[in-house]
């Protein structure tokens, strides 16, 4: 059995044991579904989340800074009933040949007696700079972590999973579809959003956010 940790894994790691089929960027429906609206508390707390932006230079900011006042405060206003924002989740699964483990930087996910159940969103908090590592391989194996706890849940074959990597104050949303999670030929199918830059447009990203939660209950 291969063990495989988020914050290390590569491309090739995942590809010995999943077939990726990467869709793309573009503007699916689950990035503008119109019937969500925004009511006026959560508009006025997006109103001050992006007050506490404007002025500053988050490319500058430190990431404990910028996770602070910029992304888990979007997480939490996304909260929905049980479910619930997390931060620093120990997450594992063991599919049939590998395992995945590691701590995810945000969560969104069903929380029972005070315990995180099963996670319908994860978010990898990228470091910035061209020398760093790319931050999607580690989402995809977040993601896949998350998948097979659902599955594990509810026994269904196809799990739809969400996932963000931020950098500074910038989101990037995937939608994955994962398929076979007991059997040798796992499949992971992704879209892409495009990039959101949250001092810019905070109400398309909770938008977004607000949508996968609602989804789930």
């Amino acid at each position: 059995m291969i063990k495989l940790t988020f914050s290390k894994i590569t491309r090739d790691d995942l590809k010995q044991f999943v077939n990726i089929q990467e869709q793309g960027i573009a503007t699916y429906p689950w990035t503008q579904d119109d019937a969500i609206s925004i009511d006026e508390k959560e508009q006025n707390y997006l109103q001050a989340i992006q007050s506490h932006l404007l002025n500053y230079d988050t490319h500058l900011m430190n990431e404990a800074t910028i996770w602070a006042r910029a992304i888990y405060p979007l997480l939490l206003l996304s909260e929905q009933g049980n479910i619930q924002a997390w931060a620093e989740v120990p997450l594992k699964a063991q599919y049939g040949h590998f395992e995945l483990e590691g701590v995810v930087d945000g969560v969104l996910g069903k929380c029972v007696s005070g315990f995180l159940e099963t996670p319908y969103l994860v978010v990898v908090e990228a470091k910035r700079g061209l020398e760093n590592e790319n931050p999607l391989f580690q989402l995809y194996a977040e993601i896949l972590a998350a998948a097979y706890l659902n599955w594990k849940d509810d026994g269904h074959d196809l799990q739809t999973i969400f996932g963000a990597y931020t950098i500074a104050d910038t989101w990037k949303f995937l939608k994955a579809d994962i398929k076979g999670i007991d059997t040798d030929q796992t499949q992971m199918r992704i879209e892409s959003s495009r990039e959101y830059v949250e001092k810019l447009e905070p109400e398309t990203i909770f938008h977004i956010l607000k949508g996968i939660v609602l989804k789930k209950q």
